[in-house]
């Protein structure tokens, strides 16, 4: 009894937890026909798991700015490629080539970055199917 009582505490304090990011599949949230080419200066980069973000300010055919979040690889992977926080530095110029969002929101899957000294990074966003 005491071990259904402790069984059933411990799956109630679980459900009240708060959810966890989930990891999602390229095709759940990215689409393989909206290739897309961004260019713009970082705004901010977050090294977290399951995968980085990179976000870049891009100046729009009507000359505004938009703010877009880049997914990278996890943080580890990014690390043993060499790139950093001092690689991606705040105002730090990129070109990123990869694919949109599915929903059409201003976040996409990187794949190729380019800095402006035209070294090529791969940044590994969620695999591609």
């Amino acid at each position: 009894m005491k071990q259904t009582i402790g069984l059933i505490s411990l799956m109630v304090l679980a459900a009240g937890q708060q959810p966890v990011m989930a990891h999602h599949s390229f095709a759940a949230e990215f689409d393989i026909d909206k290739p897309i080419q961004l260019q713009g200066k970082v705004t901010q980069v977050e090294f977290m798991n399951p995968h980085s973000w990179i976000h870049i300010e891009v100046t729009n055919t009507k000359g505004e700015a938009e703010q877009w979040e880049i997914e990278g690889g996890t943080p580890n992977t990014l690390f043993r490629k060499g790139i950093n926080q001092d690689t991606l530095a705040i105002g730090t110029e990129i070109v990123v080539e990869g694919y949109q969002s599915r929903d059409g929101a201003n976040r996409a899957s990187g794949r190729n970055l380019t800095l402006t000294d035209g070294r090529k990074l791969f940044i590994e966003g969620s695999s591609t199917p």
